[in-house]
């Protein structure tokens, strides 16, 4: 009996922590979006994180009813590394290419949104320093 209730609490902290691996810290998808940084700040109440919007050219619709109002496409992102944002901060308003990683869920120490800026690709018709590529061992 004894052995059987172990080796149900194993197989549900086994599970439990493949859901939150799954959920945040498996990296969905990456790339890179292009706009005009509408803002970027630092904010928190317990977790002081950086987030900023990037308003991406072109027009949706706000809504699938006739006659909605129409919107222009905005990217709220997180950034986790000060350098990355303060350079951002400096450069509020600006077009700019950002690559970001999404992930399945938001962490609070991580930022509010579930997209996170990881690199500056370009700022303007500025190109960014390419990141260090190490060859394949």
């Amino acid at each position: 009996m004894k052995k059987g209730i172990g080796i149900a609490v194993v197989l549900i902290l086994l599970v439990l922590a493949g859901f939150i691996y799954y959920k945040f810290y498996f990296q969905f998808g990456e790339g890179v979006k292009a706009g005009e940084l509408n803002y970027m700040v630092r904010k928190g109440i317990i977790f002081k994180t950086y987030e900023g919007k990037l308003i991406q050219s072109g027009f949706r619709s706000a809504g699938r009813t006739p006659g909605a109002a129409i919107q222009s496409y905005e990217f709220e992102f997180s950034v986790k590394d000060k350098d990355i944002a303060e350079l951002l901060m400096l450069n509020s308003g600006k077009d700019m290419e950002l690559r970001y990683v999404e992930y399945n869920g938001a962490l609070p120490w991580r930022g509010f949104s579930k997209y996170v800026v990881t690199e500056i690709v370009s700022i303007g018709d500025q190109k960014a320093i390419p990141p260090t590529v190490f060859p394949d061992n």
